[in-house]
């Protein structure tokens, strides 16, 4: 049988190195075609040693030069730098499976160049679905695409969602709380970056750790949720649950639950869509039953985590209104984690933003992408103005 080519989108991140931990254990099966990075250079040279794609492509021009420079001359990867890029290497007709792993905005484009020519997307860039969800899926419906979601919540989601949507009451996403869940509200104020960043169950990057922090990730995946599986707002809940052992769960209109659970380790979902329909060996820890003592859950306090409901009004307002949220919130948590605003500002400047731009129509993702570009300024303007 032929191995199935992949490309990585964001392979130094925690969703790429799982994945390459995934498919590592499966030489049989996969071979790694592309790689791409933003910044991180060194990493990436040891990848091309060890995997030998055939391309790899990082985002300026001197880190490529230092690349190639680091490259034996026999080497077989080409060396590519810029966004253009990322859309070739996520759309060559070589390519069987893309998995989107670039946090943010960023991924979106390459993620559509994918949608666009057919191929197998391992979603974990939920932005993608924020900013376009009803664009994308345009796109996918014309191309054939299969999109399979890797976030463990809608992986969850998906591994248990019976066949008729007519049986479906409503989906239930959990959430772990963060760092923060039982930090009295009045001292959220005070939290330092390091303190945001100290997730309780997952090893991510930094901007998704404080998304997790404040429950922006929640509010995102709310929205994601609805586009992936085609559902209303009013017919996806949250409800916090510290252990992180169920990672979602379906409510059938007869009141059984069904429910995925497994250790906190994203080679999980990431197994289950490689090898989709079938099932291969992930290489994490077994879920063991006779130590887990006790399961939490409980409701979202929205005094604490306030961010929730601006997933649930972007869903009601729609048009560009998740292309707002979106920009704002990585501008004010980038703001954050440069000390230039508090904690509690992420919320407040995302909300600002909202309030200051009209909804308008989209057709294109240029359009949205110069809304992006726009939003991003003005976001930066009134964090001067209000929260200096």
């Amino acid at each position: 049988m032929r191995k199935q080519k992949i490309t990585i989108l964001g392979a130094t991140g925690s969703i790429g190195v799982s994945a390459l931990q995934v498919i590592e254990q499966h030489s049989d099966l996969f071979e790694i075609f592309a790689l791409t990075v933003h910044t991180q250079k060194e990493k990436l040279l040891t990848l091309c040693l060890k995997y030998q794609p055939k391309f790899v492509v990082i985002s300026d021009e001197l880190s490529a030069d230092w690349l190639k420079n680091q490259l034996d001359m026999n080497s077989k990867t080409e060396v590519l730098t810029g966004p253009l890029a990322l859309s070739e290497v996520a759309s060559d007709s070589e390519v069987d499976i893309v998995i989107s792993a670039i946090v943010g905005a960023a991924g979106a484009i390459p993620t559509f160049a994918a949608a666009k020519t057919g191929k197998k997307i391992l979603l974990a860039n939920k932005e993608t679905l924020v900013l376009a969800g009803k664009l994308f899926y345009q796109i996918v419906k014309e191309s054939g695409s299969l999109v399979l979601p890797v976030d463990s919540e809608h992986n969850a989601i998906f591994q248990v969602l019976p066949s008729q949507a007519e049986h479906i009451k409503n989906i239930i996403l959990t959430a772990s709380g963060g760092p923060f869940l039982q930090k009295p509200i009045e001292q959220l104020e005070e939290v330092t970056v390091k303190e945001a960043l100290n997730h309780p169950n997952w090893e991510m990057g930094a901007k998704i750790s404080i998304d997790s922090a404040t429950m922006m990730n929640k509010a995102l995946e709310v929205i994601e949720a609805s586009w992936l599986f085609n559902l209303p707002a009013n017919k996806i809940d949250v409800v916090i649950h510290p252990e992180s052992i169920v990672h979602s769960m379906v409510r059938l209109i007869d009141e059984s639950v069904l429910a995925q659970l497994g250790v906190a380790d994203m080679k999980i979902p990431i197994e289950y869509c490689l090898a989709y329909p079938n099932r291969i060996k992930s290489g994490a820890k077994e879920l063991d039953f006779e130590c887990m003592s006790e399961l939490h859950f409980m409701k979202v306090d929205k005094k604490r985590f306030p961010t929730l409901n601006l997933a649930y009004q972007v869903l009601e307002k729609g048009l560009d209104s998740g292309c707002i949220l979106n920009a704002a919130n990585e501008v004010a948590v980038d703001l954050f984690l440069k000390n230039k605003i508090k904690f509690t500002d992420i919320y407040a400047l995302v909300v600002d933003a909202l309030n200051y731009f009209e909804l308008e129509q989209y057709n294109d993702l240029e359009t949205l992408l110069y809304k992006d570009n726009v939003v991003r300024q003005k976001t930066l303007e009134l964090a001067t103005k209000n929260f200096n």
